[in-house]
């Protein structure tokens, strides 16, 4: 029988400013409720290598805590600066063997899908993307994330679960 409650973890991966939440979401009645919302900040100063397992860490604690059913991640997109794109990548590699260590099933959504599922556009704002977030997780005013990172996150997460990769992993799971 399908379970009522899933859990996405939904990762916006950066090296200095990783978006990270966690949503449930009720197969059943069709409706969100944000677990947790927030960013990893790692600081420039410090070697890569302990940014690197700053995030790692971070999200080991996050799954530890709230048991998510599978990930939810952003895809690099290309970028016209190479250094950005690499730390993106490295960033993206911890929290890709984090997710593989926990025996956590990945899903990766590139921006124009993410705008997509959330807005219905390709080419939606950041502005159009906080506010449909807003809508469809009823955020109101008093836990409104601070940082585009985080409201990216819980997109990641909302688009997963209206992809049919998340039903057919739902199914999956569930043997039905």
């Amino acid at each position: 029988m399908l379970q009522e409650n899933k859990r996405i973890l939904g990762i916006d991966p950066g090296l200095e400013t990783t978006g990270i939440s966690v949503i449930e979401y009720d197969v059943a009645s069709r409706r969100y409720k944000v677990l947790y919302c927030g960013c990893i900040e790692t600081l420039k100063g410090k070697r890569i290598e302990e940014r690197l397992s700053e995030i790692y860490y971070f999200v080991n604690d996050i799954i530890t805590k709230f048991n998510p059913h599978c990930v939810a991640i952003e895809e690099i997109f290309f970028a016209s600066n190479a250094k950005t794109a690499l730390n993106v990548g490295q960033a993206r590699g911890v929290i890709l063997l984090c997710a593989n260590n926990k025996n956590i099933e990945v899903f990766e959504y590139t921006p124009l899908e993410i705008k997509q599922a959330i807005v219905g556009y390709g080419r939606a704002t950041k502005d159009q993307i906080k506010y449909m977030v807003k809508v469809l997780l009823n955020i109101d005013k008093a836990n409104l994330p601070e940082k585009d990172d985080a409201w990216d996150s819980l997109a990641i997460a909302i688009c997963h679960s209206n992809s049919s990769k998340f039903y057919e992993s739902v199914k999956n799971k569930s043997n039905i």
